[in-house]
């Protein structure tokens, strides 16, 4: 499966690096490709260096303005012109989608293949992992969305939420199968 996966590539506490590591090395150990956005700052690079060290394939899918910052070691490294064509090319390489923590740029990215989601123009899953509760505000939003009528979709058909790498990698397994 190519799972791809939205972070920060920000430098971040051990408590958020460890859960995004764990993760990584499920994926590889699985078998599975990592689709993600091609550096090697931060929690982004820390994803890529665990998931290749687990014997995973790396997909790396880059935006120029960005190039300085691309993992050399990916298998495969695309490079877009701008972060509208890279988000589309994530998810067009993806099988399936894993939110890790992150700032805007990963709340952008989640938000928008979410959003094609609810409006059935991809029908695969996204997962949030929920490290130390920090989704739990977007997933307390989700709920009252729903529950006021602002979702046509079902919360729980959209998305779902773990509480570790572990759990997310066993949901999407068996969405696949």
């Amino acid at each position: 499966m190519h799972i791809t996966v939205f972070c920060s590539a920000n430098d971040l506490d051990e408590r958020y690096t460890k859960p995004a590591r764990e993760f990584a090395r499920l994926l590889g150990e699985h078998g599975h490709t990592l689709v993600w956005g091609g550096s090697h700052a931060g929690l982004m690079g820390a994803v890529a260096d665990e998931a290749k060290a687990a014997g995973a394939r790396l997909v790396g899918i880059n935006v120029g303005m960005l190039a300085h910052r691309s993992y050399q070691h990916a298998d495969e490294l695309v490079m877009t012109e701008d972060l509208a064509a890279r988000k589309a090319l994530l998810l067009a390489r993806a099988d399936a989608v894993v939110v890790l923590v992150g700032g805007f740029g990963t709340l952008d990215e989640a938000t928008e293949v979410v959003e094609l989601k609810k409006h059935g123009q991809h029908d695969k899953p996204i997962v949030f992992l929920d490290t130390d509760g920090f989704y739990d505000g977007l997933r307390t939003q989700l709920r009252r969305m729903e529950s006021e009528g602002f979702l046509p979709v079902a919360m729980d058909e959209l998305v779902r939420f773990a509480a570790d790498g572990a759990q997310a990698l066993a949901y999407l397994e068996g969405c696949s199968g």
